[in-house]
């Protein structure tokens, strides 16, 4: 089978001293496109090694939450806005513990993206691209998990929980697709869900993970002789036929063992290990028992995980948008980002570890009949944090009403190419599909490489 193949961009390839060669050229051997062409991919490449970053938690706020109720209040609001412990910036009186965190939190109030569809949204978001039938675009996430690789056996990829069941074709969003199959998310379960995981509690809920629990009555004696068999069996059927699959899936299948076997990537998953003072902080509910499922699983080496947390769609307020901010979603959210930013501070991991905010789009300034606000991609906000991110910052600008862009408007590229910056990956990458085309992983509006923030890195 033909696997795709890796391209760059033209000129990443080159070191200084290549480059002031290739700058003495005169304008026939190089011209002013050229020339810019090669210093961007250079900049690029020497940005590698210099990253702080070494993983990503996302609170997904699925559904879209409402910007000018969140982080970039407005007059539109019923919310007042609140001062916060930078000079200057004001949030939404919603989120009176996180305004006490300004500091290390810097929000882009710019975002513009293209589809106000759930599922194509969602896809934008995570890709940078609309969706295409006759093509798969990677996730950033994946992405992500790609470019940096595993550490310490720990699944690099985690989504936690489960998206509900009827938006389970989004979690395709988040997939590795022409990158490969061990870039995808590890789905774990519901938090909320009586499950076990090998007998351990986790707080009030017990878990299990299928593909990670060994039977009790079933030894790890009994397990590692069961796999000398296997390699038996398998050698015996090699030399018999060889194809290039053989490779890969020999390493797939010793991470397996490997993820099994090792009691760190089990007690990763364990948060009955935490005190009951941190579950408490955290909160018992979804996105609280997700954030911190999330924070265990970076400190022992995941790249990238992904809290959903909040039910399906929980932030779509087409109905009672105030009273669902007011007395859910927002509550939840102010406690949760408060205390993962002040968990991972304390543990020395912010420094590593960005936190990003967000969801498929914002809401609309306008309050429909039902007293809710609907789907609007036009400007919307994120917010992020830590990696070497800086904090008290704000990006761009909405309106007076937060409908459009005033200031800076940013795309999904540039917000990858901050996060790829900050983890010393290179922005001006492009995968090859196999249909033959270039695919950017840091696409803007424009179908180009997207510029990473100076504001934030």
């Amino acid at each position: 089978m033909n696997r795709p193949t890796c391209t760059r961009c033209d000129g990443n390839h080159l070191k200084r001293r290549d480059f002031l060669r290739v700058g003495t050229l005169t304008f026939l051997g190089m011209g002013l496109s050229d020339f810019l062409r090669v210093s961007h991919a250079l900049q690029a490449t020497e940005s590698v090694g210099k990253a702080k970053a070494q993983a990503c938690i996302m609170l997904w706020l699925d559904g879209g939450p409402s910007h000018m109720d969140t982080f970039d209040p407005k007059p539109s609001s019923s919310f007042k806005p609140i001062s916060t412990n930078v000079p200057g910036i004001q949030l939404s009186e919603l989120l009176p513990t996180v305004a006490k965190h300004m500091d290390k939190l810097s929000v882009i109030r710019s975002m513009h993206t293209k589809d106000n569809d759930h599922f194509q949204g969602t896809h934008y978001a995570l890709t940078g691209h609309s969706p295409n039938p006759a093509m798969k675009f990677p996730g950033f996430p994946a992405i992500i998990t790609k470019e940096l690789g595993p550490r310490n056996n720990v699944p690099p990829h985690v989504m936690v929980p489960a998206m509900a069941k009827a938006k389970k074709r989004y979690q395709d969003t988040f997939k590795g697709h022409i990158i490969g199959p061990e870039n995808d998310p590890l789905i774990i379960p519901d938090a909320n869900q009586p499950l076990t995981l090998g007998g351990a509690r986790t707080g009030d809920v017990k878990y299990k993970l299928p593909d990670f629990s060994i039977p009790q009555d079933f030894s790890r004696g009994r397990l590692e002789a069961r796999e000398s068999f296997l390699d038996v069996v398998d050698r015996h059927y090699r030399r018999h036929v060889e194809t290039t699959e053989f490779g890969d899936m020999d390493t797939f299948k010793q991470q397996a063992w490997n993820m099994i076997l090792s009691p760190e990537v089990r007690e990763a998953f364990d948060i009955s290990m935490e005190s009951e003072k941190t579950r408490e902080a955290y909160g018992k509910t979804g996105i609280g028992r997700s954030a911190l499922m999330a924070r265990r699983l970076v400190e022992a080496g995941s790249r990238f995980v992904t809290a959903v947390g909040y039910e399906g769609q929980s932030w779509d307020t087409h109905g009672d948008n105030d009273k669902r901010n007011r007395d859910a979603l927002c509550p939840d959210l102010d406690r949760t980002l408060s205390v993962l930013l002040e968990d991972l501070d304390e543990r020395g991991l912010l420094e590593t570890t960005i936190v990003l905010v967000m969801g498929e789009f914002g809401r609309t300034p306008d309050v429909n009949p039902d007293g809710g606000r609907d789907h609007w991609p036009e400007c919307w906000s994120i917010a992020l944090a830590g990696g070497g991110i800086k904090g008290g910052q704000i990006v761009g600008a909405s309106d007076e009403r937060g409908a459009y862009v005033a200031d800076r408007m940013v795309s999904m590229g540039d917000l990858y190419a901050t996060i790829y910056k900050a983890m010393g990956i290179d922005w001006t990458t492009e995968y090859m599909h196999p249909i033959g085309r270039p695919i950017k992983i840091a696409n803007t509006l424009s179908d180009e490489t997207g510029t990473p923030l100076p504001e934030l890195i």
